[in-house]
């Protein structure tokens, strides 16, 4: 009795938890009056601004623990009394895992490892939702497209009209592709080994408030902060790429039904993005941008990119037809709502000091 107690009074633990997906879901938590544990080693430059909004309105309800995922004893420690786990925590750049390879496994893999590890320890294990990436599908060079003036097309139309399914083979490519794609079949595999309730996200372009977006990752993110600060943007390839883009509201719907629903969807993965219905090229999106902001930003176009994929687009049915979800947002009026965030957070763009940091949002950090 006192150990069902103690789970009815867990927390929900959301590596990750400052950055830009995980500030969104733990403010959704903590608005329904969950207790919310969050670590993250603010390694992302911009996320301080995060954990100081979250702090405002998390009271006695939110502890932020400024650690890493590959400190196995602090992982082990913190998902003890977790009733879920959401797994943001990540390298999250191709160019990085190019630069940094091992540094990018030991984050990815091991530290996702790591998390699998404290839950299968435990005698009644954690929820676990983790977001992997389209990365694992590779660059698609089996994908037959069309040029068209502002983007490009699939030839099949089933694929036109669907996108990407999880069906697709997987074929990592890049260190980036690879230490997430591990995590991903890793996270499957002790679903199936060792019962633990568990479900992957590969997920397409996300965007919203809270991002701190760069030229690496973030796209939809940096170009616009480039066109607030009249900046250039640099298109890495002809800019006639493809995503499907999704609201962060619009994935934080999805996480927290997956998450309700682990168990039935345990070991199984999801393509999550905005689906054929909220498509753009990199094109077409700077000229949306040039649209809200009156401005024309000026485009530089370099070599392709390691790994880029010409065009990626969701196919969401098989999540649609476990849940109901489908995304809700358009781009249309997303991209609004990040554009006044970031105007309104533009002259908050530059970190705090660290030392700063920590006093104003009462960070626990552990080595």
């Amino acid at each position: 009795m006192a150990q069902a107690n103690d789970r009815r009074s867990a927390y929900t633990l959301v590596t990750g938890g400052v950055g830009f997906i995980g500030t969104n879901v733990a403010k959704r938590l903590l608005d329904s009056g969950e207790s919310v544990v969050i670590l993250d080693n603010f390694s992302r430059p911009g996320v301080e601004r995060n954990a100081e909004w979250l702090s405002r309105s998390g009271g006695g309800q939110l502890r932020i623990v400024r650690g890493d995922t590959r400190n196995a004893a602090l992982v082990s420690e913190l998902v003890r009394d977790a009733r879920h786990v959401l797994h943001f925590a990540a390298q999250v750049a191709v160019t990085t895992s190019l630069t940094h390879p091992v540094e990018d496994f030991e984050v990815n893999a091991h530290g996702t490892l790591n998390v699998l590890e404290a839950i299968r320890r435990q005698p009644e294990p954690a929820t676990l939702v983790f977001t992997s990436t389209n990365k694992v599908y590779g660059a698609l060079p089996g994908l037959d497209l069309q040029r068209t003036p502002s983007r490009y097309v699939p030839c099949d139309r089933t694929i036109a009209a669907c996108g990407v399914s999880e069906d697709f083979a997987l074929d990592f490519h890049s260190p980036y592709g690879c230490s997430k794609g591990a995590a991903d079949q890793y996270v499957i595999d002790y679903a199936r080994s060792y019962g633990i309730p568990a479900v992957v996200f590969r997920m397409s372009c996300i965007y919203g408030p809270h991002q701190c977006g760069n030229e690496d990752q973030g796209c939809v993110a940096h170009f616009l902060k480039q066109a607030i600060a009249g900046r250039p943007i640099t298109l890495y390839g002809d800019g006639l790429q493809v995503r499907d883009v999704l609201f962060v509201d619009d994935l934080v719907r999805a996480l927290l039904l997956a998450r309700e629903h682990a168990s039935a969807l345990s070991s199984r993965a999801f393509n999550i993005g905005g689906g054929p219905g909220n498509t753009t090229s990199l094109l077409e999106l700077v000229e949306r941008i040039r649209g809200l902001t009156g401005r024309a930003p000026a485009v530089n176009f370099e070599q392709t990119r390691v790994g880029d994929q010409r065009y990626y687009v969701s196919d969401v049915a098989r999540f649609k037809d476990a849940t109901g979800w489908v995304p809700a947002t358009s781009l249309a009026q997303g991209l609004p709502q990040l554009l006044r965030f970031l105007a309104r957070s533009s002259s908050e763009l530059r970190p705090a000091p660290d030392g700063e940091s920590r006093a104003a949002f009462n960070v626990e950090v552990r080595s």
